[in-house]
C-alpha cells in the first residue's frame, strides 16, 4: 500500500513536466491531446474565399475547401458563393467547423471528417465570428454590422433568437464551464458578460478603446484577454464577478488576436502584432512579457495545438501559417496556404478515420502575391494578392501621425512627386496605423511596366482632392 500511495502522489508532478492528461487547452479546457494525423488546423482565407486545411502532424497543406470565387467574379449580382471568408469556430466534439463570410453575411457549417458543407445560415450584416457553446447546443454569431448576437441551434443551425449587445459585437467566447459568454465590441468601448442560459447581461467591462476584434478565455477559467486593434493594446479582466480589469498592456500597432496555451512551464498568452510582424508572449500570472517571436507579414489569427506544444499563426499578408514551438518560442516552419488568412482554428481529432482528403482541392496558382515596402515617415508593408488579371492590394500602414487623413496613390516619379492617381483615402487610428485596401491591375504598373509606364506607390498627407506632402514611398520589391 505504501508503494501504491507514492505512485499516486507523483502522478500530478509528472503531468506538469510532460504536459499530459492534467493540462488543459482552450477553448473548453479539455485534457491535452498529443498532435496526430487526426488533427487539423484551418484558416479562413479572405481574398481567395477558401478554407485552408493543414495536417499538423506533418505541417503540410492538404488542400483547400472552396467557398467562393476570386475577384472580379464574386462581384456579379448573380454571384452565389461566399465572399470575404473571415471568421472561424468549431463544435466541442470537433466534428463541425463554423466559417463566417463577412461579405455574404453567412455562416457555413463544414463536416471536419469529409470537408463537405453541411449547411449555410444567413444572418445579419457583416458577421465576424461564430462559436459553439461548450455543451454544443447553440452557436453564437457576433453580427458586427449590427447590435446583437444571433443564436443558432447547434443541430439544425437555424436562428432561434437574438441577444441585444452594444453596437458592433466583435467576438464571443465562452467560459470553460459554459456559464458565461464574453462579448467584446468593435464599435463601442464596452465588453459585456452574458449568462449563457438566461441570455441576460450580467457584467460590463469598459474597454480602453472601441475596436476589439478578438477575445479569449483562459482554460483555467480565471481570466479573459481581449485585443484592441486601434490603440495597440491587450486588456485582461477577471472571468468571474465583478469582472474587474486586471491589466492593460501596450503591445503595438494593429494588435490583432490573442490566444492562450498551457504548457509544462505555465500558462501563456500569445498576441499577434501586425505592423511589427511578431507574436508577443506573456505570462498570465504576472503579465510579464517573456518572448517576442518574428513570424512574417501581418500575423492575424492564432490557435494552440491540442497539447499546447505549438501555436499556429495565420499570416494575413504572407499567405502562410507560422508554427511556433511553445517550449522555445521559436519559429519551426511556415506553411503556404490561401490568400489573406484571418480567423483560424486547431481542431484535435477532426478526422476520426481515413486521410481526410475528401472534397479538398489544390491551392490554385492564381494565389500568387507580390510584396512591397513603403518607407519614409514610418514604414508600411504592402501585399498584392493575384486574382487573375487584377490584384487586391492590402497595405499595413504604420508610423504615421494618429487620427489624420492620408491618400494611397500611384505617383509618376519614384520620389512620389508629379501626378498622383489616388487608390484609397484613409484615416490613421490612434496608434498611427491603418489597414488599407484597393483593387485593380496594380502589379502590372508598379513592378512589370516599362520605364515610361511605370508608377510608384506613395502615401501623401490629406484627401485625394487636396494631396499634401509625400510621407512614404515605394522602396523595395521582394
Amino acid at each position: 500500500m505504501k508503494t501504491f500511495t507514492m505512485v499516486l502522489a507523483v502522478l500530478p508532478a509528472i503531468s506538469l513536466l510532460t504536459g499530459t492528461a492534467f493540462a488543459q487547452q482552450v477553448p473548453n479546457a479539455k485534457p491535452d491531446r498529443p498532435i496526430s494525423a487526426q488533427d487539423r488546423f484551418y484558416t479562413s482565407d479572405q481574398f481567395s474565399n477558401t478554407v485552408s486545411v493543414i495536417d499538423p502532424s506533418t505541417n503540410r497543406l492538404l488542400g483547400v475547401i472552396k467557398l467562393g470565387d476570386l475577384t472580379p467574379a464574386n462581384l456579379s449580382p448573380l454571384y452565389k458563393g461566399q465572399l470575404l471568408v473571415h471568421g472561424m469556430g468549431f463544435s466541442p466534439d470537433g466534428r463541425t467547423l463554423a466559417v463566417i463570410s463577412i461579405g455574404s453575411n453567412s455562416v457555413t457549417f463544414i463536416d471536419t471528417a469529409t470537408n463537405a458543407i453541411k449547411h449555410t445560415t444567413y444572418v445579419g450584416r457583416s458577421p465576424h465570428e461564430a462559436f459553439f457553446r461548450p455543451d454544443g447546443r447553440e452557436v453564437w454569431v457576433s453580427v458586427r454590422g449590427e447590435d446583437y448576437i444571433a443564436v443558432l441551434d447547434g443541430s439544425n443551425f437555424k436562428e432561434t433568437g437574438r441577444i441585444a449587445v452594444p453596437n458592433g459585437p466583435g467576438m464571443t467566447i465562452f467560459s470553460p464551464n459554459g456559464k458565461y459568454g464574453y462579448v467584446c465590441s468593435s464599435f463601442s468601448p464596452e465588453t459585456v458578460v452574458i449568462d449563457a442560459h438566461t441570455k441576460r447581461i450580467v457584467g460590463r467591462i469598459k474597454q480602453d478603446s472601441p475596436f476589439c476584434p478578438d477575445i479569449a478565455a483562459t482554460p483555467d477559467g480565471r481570466q479573459v484577454w481581449l485585443t484592441l486593434k486601434d490603440v495597440g493594446k491587450v486588456m485582461v479582466f477577471d472571468a468571474k464577478p465583478p469582472f474587474a480589469v486586471l491589466k492593460s498592456i501596450d503591445t503595438g500597432a494593429i494588435t490583432n488576436h490573442v490566444n492562450i496555451a498551457r504548457t509544462p512551464r505555465g500558462q501563456f498568452a500569445y498576441v499577434t502584432v501586425g505592423t511589427q510582424n511578431i507574436v508577443k508572449v506573456f505570462r498570465t500570472d504576472s503579465f510579464e512579457q517573456v518572448a517576442t517571436v518574428p513570424v512574417g507579414a501581418l500575423p492575424h489569427g492564432l490557435w494552440p495545438s491540442g497539447d499546447g506544444s505549438r501555436i499556429y499563426v495565420g499570416l494575413e499578408n504572407g499567405d502562410g501559417v507560422a508554427v511556433i514551438d511553445t517550449v522555445t518560442n521559436r519559429l519551426l516552419t511556415t506553411i503556404p496556404i490561401g490568400q489573406g488568412p484571418q480567423g483560424v482554428a486547431y481542431v484535435p481529432g477532426a478526422v476520426p478515420s481515413g486521410d481526410g482528403m475528401t472534397n479538398l482541392v489544390p491551392l490554385e496558382k492564381a494565389n500568387g502575391k507580390v510584396q512591397l515596402t513603403l518607407s519614409g515617415q514610418g514604414q508600411s508593408q504592402v501585399t498584392l494578392f493575384d486574382q487573375g488579371q487584377v490584384q487586391i492590394l492590402q497595405a499595413a500602414v504604420a508610423g504615421l501621425p494618429p487620427k489624420q487623413p492620408f491618400t494611397l496613390g500611384l505617383a509618376a516619379n519614384p520620389d512620389g512627386t508629379g501626378a498622383v492617381q489616388p487608390l484609397a483615402k484613409f484615416m490613421t487610428n490612434p496608434a498611427g496605423a491603418a489597414i488599407v485596401n484597393a483593387v485593380g491591375p496594380i502589379r502590372q504598373i508598379v513592378t512589370d511596366a516599362t520605364p515610361a509606364q511605370r508608377r510608384y506607390l506613395v502615401i501623401r498627407v490629406g484627401d485625394p482632392d487636396a494631396p499634401g506632402a509625400v510621407v512614404q514611398r515605394q522602396a523595395t520589391t521582394n
